[in-house]
């Protein structure tokens, strides 16, 4: 869940998407039932370096997506870029990672949401180094 956890750090540190979008609605796993606007962080797939010998570290890469759930179709236009601003091509020691490189991995088509809300995700790779 590590790179859930970068990505959440970023996008709640955003100030430009946080003015839109609270950090407190910016969650892992589950958005609270009746959630109108928020951005949903889910774990895609997890791999890992294999390596025969015992390193210090080994090298991580996470697909994560973020859902963005509106009641405005217009929205996407607004906020879409500002996540992506938020997160793609940083690199350096990210949320007490090393090494970590974040990079766009596609969008997601508009889908209906709950409530009669709109969603629509964006995916990013992000490795990192993990301690072992």
């Amino acid at each position: 869940m590590s790179g859930v956890h970068i990505i959440g750090t970023l996008l709640r540190g955003y100030d430009d998407l946080t003015a839109l979008i609270p950090a407190a609605q910016i969650k892992a796993g589950k958005l609270p039932d009746g959630t109108v606007r928020g951005l949903l962080l889910r774990s895609v797939s997890n791999t890992e370096n294999q390596t025969l010998t015992r390193e210090a570290t080994i090298r991580k890469r996470a697909r994560v997506s973020v859902t963005l759930r509106t009641q405005e179709y217009r929205d996407f236009d607004l906020i879409m870029p500002l996540i992506v601003k938020a997160c793609a091509g940083l690199t350096g020691q990210i949320a007490g990672h090393m090494r970590v490189s974040i990079l766009t991995a596609g969008e997601g088509p508009d889908v209906l949401g709950p409530a009669s809300t709109f969603e629509r995700t964006q995916d990013f790779r992000v490795s990192y180094d993990a301690q072992t």
